[in-house]
């Protein structure tokens, strides 16, 4: 594919997209029935806001879901410490409610327009933003090139490209090149990721590690984790977390398959999507498994069976329940999820074998023994009930995890770094803006005589 013929597909997509503008209405609403939109704010979804721009230079940062949010917000943090303004960006519900309650009102949040050149113009002529971050693999053509269009920089961070997305954009290569030429700089996570961002056209790209590894766990209600606690007290327990569909089916039968050795058992899941609870719920007590519910304040007394953790935002409460974590959509579903999180926290690693989105994690946390892979429900109830029955083991395991992580930090420096060349302008910049802002005070002063 030739690079005119990218330009024309991706010209092409930009128009499509402006002609189903009028149209999008329905589709939001139908995101906000499933209550997948916030209903008071969905009009920043077409880039519209109530918010006036603050003078002086702003920085973008978008961030996805829950997993970017959290890997992203000490990088917020340390470039709103700058007397800069921070704009952030995210994508759902969850990870709007992560940032209000852990970021407080020093960053301004809205929801991230919808990739349309209606919406994307307006969120831009508003917002007038200095310099664009986005994290992990956030590519969203429109916006990208209209920024680029603006000569505004560009820079992805803690960047990544699954298998799946790497195959994708290799076979649009023309494609692939006319959207990340427009990246000022990209800090990839690992040099795999490098070694693809710069074969899809990309440069310059340094690797800086993986920012969820800086990133200390979100504050917890401790008085909270204290009650659950007590109301489990010695029970042997386990957790399965951010499970997908399919993955809670195979932990009600490894529940089944360890109470003959443990019968005192509690399993603790923790859905992905916790809006699938009712129906999980339903299939637990098909399996005449007796469930207490977090959303519910249900009490877990001595015959519940399952511990449901289905509220937003509290991973950090619910790993510190236990000493042994399956991450989920590794078993059921492709990709996996971020082992990190558990690992800093002290848990043993379990995780099924499709953890392409995270090989370089799983390969350094397996490689030092602080995560294992199982291929179905029989080898991971085997692995609960070897560490359960080991605990010397289950401690070696959890502090070859914690260690692992602790090699792995420094990426947020690295990464503030690579920003450097991108931010001291707008220092510059903001110096001279509030020296106006002084001057302009002090000659009214003069003026009026004081």
């Amino acid at each position: 594919m030739s690079e005119r013929w990218a330009r024309n597909v991706l010209t092409a997509y930009r128009v499509i997209g402006t002609c189903l503008y009028p149209f999008v209405g329905t589709y939001v609403r139908y995101r906000t029935l499933k209550g997948k939109e916030d209903r008071q704010r969905r009009n920043e979804r077409y880039g519209k806001t109530n918010i006036a721009r603050p003078d002086g230079p702003l920085i973008w940062v978008h961030a996805a879901s829950v997993g970017e949010t959290t890997a992203i917000m000490p990088l917020v943090e340390r470039l709103a410490c700058r007397d800069i303004t921070v704009l952030l960006t995210t994508g759902t519900m969850t990870s709007a409610k992560l940032v209000a309650d852990h970021m407080g009102s020093h960053i301004i949040h809205q929801f991230v327009p919808l990739d349309l050149k209606p919406a994307v113009e307006r969120f831009l002529n508003h917002w007038k933003p200095d310099l664009a971050v986005t994290c992990e693999s956030e590519i969203w053509p429109t916006t990208i090139q209209m920024l680029g269009a603006r000569q505004i920089p560009q820079v992805l961070v803690n960047g990544r490209l699954s298998d799946r997305s790497f195959a994708a954009w290799k076979k649009r290569s023309s494609i692939a090149e006319a959207l990340f030429s427009n990246f000022s700089h990209v800090v990839a996570q690992s040099e795999l990721d490098a070694e693809r961002f710069r074969a899809l056209g990309a440069r310059p790209v340094t690797v800086s590690g993986n920012l969820k590894v800086d990133s200390a766990p979100p504050p917890i209600d401790k008085q909270v984790l204290a009650r659950l606690l007590n109301e489990m007290g010695t029970r042997k327990r386990w957790a399965a977390v951010s499970t997908h569909e399919g993955e809670e089916e195979i932990c009600a039968q490894v529940h089944k398959m360890l109470t003959v050795r443990h019968p005192d058992l509690l399993t603790i899941v923790v859905p992905r999507h916790p809006v699938r609870a009712d129906e999980l719920e339903t299939m637990f007590m098909t399996h005449g498994l007796k469930v207490a519910r977090q959303s519910r304040g249900d009490i877990i007394e001595p015959d519940t069976a399952i511990f449901m953790g289905d509220t937003i935002g509290d991973m950090g409460l619910y790993l510190r329940l236990t000493d042994i974590a399956f991450v989920g959509k590794s078993l059921v579903g492709e990709g996996g999820h971020n082992p990190l999180e558990p690992a800093m926290l002290n848990t043993a690693v379990l995780s099924g074998s499709n953890v392409q989105s995270f090989r370089d994690s799983y390969q350094r946390l397996i490689k030092n023994g602080g995560a294992r892979l199982v291929k179905d429900r029989e080898m991971l109830a085997g692995a609960v009930n070897f560490l359960f029955n080991n605990p010397k083991h289950l401690k070696v395991m959890i502090a070859a995890g914690l260690r692992t992580v602790l090699d792995m930090r420094g990426s947020l420096e690295r990464t503030v770094l690579s920003l450097e060349p991108f931010i001291q302008p707008l220092l510059v910049q903001a110096q001279l803006t509030s020296a106006a802002h002084d001057d302009a005070k002090n000659q009214k002063r003069l003026r009026r005589g004081d």
